[in-house]
């Protein structure tokens, strides 16, 4: 039986053994005791990674050695750094691998680091270069006076023919003109011409030379039979009731034109003008009592061509300053008209006797 008192497990005598004599077994008894009995701090611990080898003074056994290795290359497979274990002696850390210094000004320069060209500098920068100064304007001579001479003068003012009439048709056309052509050219029509002379930027004279009716030429086309003869520059008004029968000169105040009509109709129309206020024409129903073709006024000094008289001294007759000046002047009192031609044909028709209607 076993005593359970006496402490004997079956390795008493080991336990014994081991902390007062050598056992016989050794290197076995040795190891049992430091397995079973020995406190945890004093079991074999692993060795630190910081130790670089076990003292070669010190006898390890087999396999303790061998653990060590093992941790050892562990350590060195990891590639941690050694550290200092307490104790051991200090050996120096292993030199870290350097940077490639920089090369130094003087190495030779390689394809790679070929210094950079430098950009240039910004135009708003202070070292920028100041902009070259224009050069001064060099003076121009004055131009010579040209020697050519002026060109030829066709029409100017006092001139009277159909090609006159044609100037005024033409700058009618394109604005310059407001009225019938005439045939005469006079102020109104030398107004016209100043206003396309300075609007092509041509000499301003009023008279139409060479280069004047080229230009105008050239802007306008051929006019037509209306429009170099048109009845009359103003539409004719609603004859008086007293002009529908018979052989009449119906003569209107309000549109400023005379239709000669026979048993009311229009065989001809023109424009005429009248008296001023303080000369003006009668009104009211006449009879031509005299027709006079190459007349001329004793009291005003003034041609009268185919007048034919209806009243006193008034009568219808052409007048040169209607032609040139329009309703810009008045009569002393006569029915002025301004086309030459027409006046004359109504002369070769009127006879003595032909009733004369002047209104409103």
């Amino acid at each position: 039986m076993v005593d359970a008192d006496s402490g004997w497990d079956g390795r008493a005598g080991e336990a014994r053994t081991g902390r007062g004599t050598r056992d016989t077994g050794g290197t076995w008894g040795m190891r049992g005791v430091r397995a079973a009995d020995a406190p945890p701090d004093r079991r074999v611990a692993a060795p630190d990674s910081r130790v670089a080898a076990p003292d070669s003074r010190v006898a390890l056994p087999g396999r303790r050695v061998a653990a060590v290795s093992l941790v050892a290359l562990a350590a060195l497979a990891t590639g941690c750094e050694p550290g200092t274990a307490t104790g051991a002696q200090d050996a120096p850390p292993p030199a870290r691998p350097t940077q490639a210094a920089a090369p130094s000004p003087t190495a030779p320069v390689t394809e790679d680091a070929k210094p950079r060209t430098a950009p240039p500098p910004s135009p708003s920068a202070s070292t920028a270069a100041p902009a070259p100064s224009p050069d001064p304007t060099t003076a121009r001579p004055a131009p010579e006076p040209s020697t050519a001479p002026p060109p030829r003068v066709l029409m100017r003012t006092g001139s009277e023919s159909d090609r006159v009439r044609e100037l005024q048709a033409r700058l009618r056309q394109i604005g310059h003109f407001g009225r019938n052509p005439t045939g005469y050219y006079g102020s109104v029509t030398a107004d016209a011409v100043r206003s396309f002379q300075a609007k092509r930027s041509l000499p301003v004279t009023g008279s139409t030379d060479e280069v004047t009716w080229g230009r105008l030429l050239a802007m306008t086309r051929v006019p037509k039979a209306a429009e170099l003869r048109p009845p009359t520059e103003r539409p004719l008004a609603a004859p008086d009731e007293r002009c529908l029968k018979g052989r009449v000169l119906c003569i209107s105040k309000n549109s400023r034109t005379l239709a000669w009509m026979i048993d009311g109709k229009v065989v001809s129309a023109m424009d005429v003008r009248f008296g001023s206020e303080y000369t003006p024409t009668r009104e009211g129903v006449f009879e031509v009592f005299w027709k006079s073709r190459d007349h001329v006024s004793t009291l005003y000094d003034t041609p009268m061509p185919y007048a034919l008289f209806f009243s006193g001294g008034q009568a219808v007759h052409y007048s040169a300053d209607f032609a040139a000046n329009g309703y810009g002047g008045a009569s002393h009192g006569c029915v002025n008209v301004r086309d030459k031609k027409k006046v004359a044909a109504l002369f070769g028709q009127v006879r003595t006797g032909d009733k004369v209607v002047v209104y409103w």
